[in-house]
Formats: C-alpha cells, structure tokens, sequence
C-alpha cells in the first residue's frame, strides 16, 4: 500500500463569495463545483481546480494564524504581478526572511480566514543542492 498523491485540500473560510473571489484571482483556480443550500459534508461547499490539484473551501470559523502553509510554484517574471494582486486585495503580505538565491524568491501572505500560503520561484532540487554545498 502506498501513497499515489494529493487527493484534495479543504480550507475553512468564513465566506465562500470572498475566498472564491481569492482563489480565482491569486490561484486562477476553475471553479468547479457548489453545494448551494444543500450540505454534504459539513458545511457548504465550493470545489476548485488549481492545475490539476482539487481545492475545497467550506464554509466556517477562521483559525488562529499559524507558520503551517501550502507553497505554490511560480515563475519570478510573475512574482510582482501576483504581489499587486495579494495587495489590491488587501491582504496581509508577511516580511521575506533573509533566503540565498539558491533557495528562489518567496512571497508570503495571508487570506481571509488566517491561511498562510507562500509563492516561491525555487525548486526542490536547487535547495537540497544548496544545503548540502552549505553544510560541507
């Protein structure tokens, strides 16, 4: 038995309208699916596609701000275009940590409902390269 992939991530959020609004105008993501009035699970429901990955937003209390987050892969051409974007959206845009450029540029921020997400122009194997050059 093994792991094959992500099925799908499920973000609470206060209002579905607002973080839909979010996630199509950061993420492009295609909206794909609505409960309407009717719950199926816990709450009412949207249905997201990001790429291929399947996002779920229902609808609930915000949480506490934490570090946990998702990151997603960006090109640095469009980093500034997505920061305007996360800006004109007022949205809270954390401080860059001091990163070396092997490790790609990151823009962290928050939504609505206190998820942190991070865009970053790096790669997995940049970074374990850069580690170990480092730790030599």
């Amino acid at each position: 038995m093994s792991i094959t992939d992500i099925n799908h991530i499920t973000f609470i959020c206060q209002d579905l309208a607002k973080s839909s609004h979010f996630l199509t105008e950061i993420f492009d993501a295609k909206e794909i699916y609505f409960s309407g009035d009717k719950t199926f699970s816990i709450a009412r429901e949207k249905f997201f596609l990001i790429g291929n990955l399947w996002i779920a937003l229902m609808e609930g209390e915000p949480l506490p701000r934490t570090y946990n987050h998702i990151a997603f892969s960006v090109s640095a051409e469009n980093l500034p275009v997505l920061e305007q974007k996360i800006k004109s959206l007022g949205l809270t845009i954390l401080p860059s940590r001091p990163r070396a450029p092997e490790e790609g540029q990151s823009l962290y921020f928050y939504d609505y409902d206190n998820h942190l997400f991070e865009l970053n122009t790096g790669n997995l194997a940049a970074r374990l390269q850069y580690y170990a050059n480092t730790a030599k």
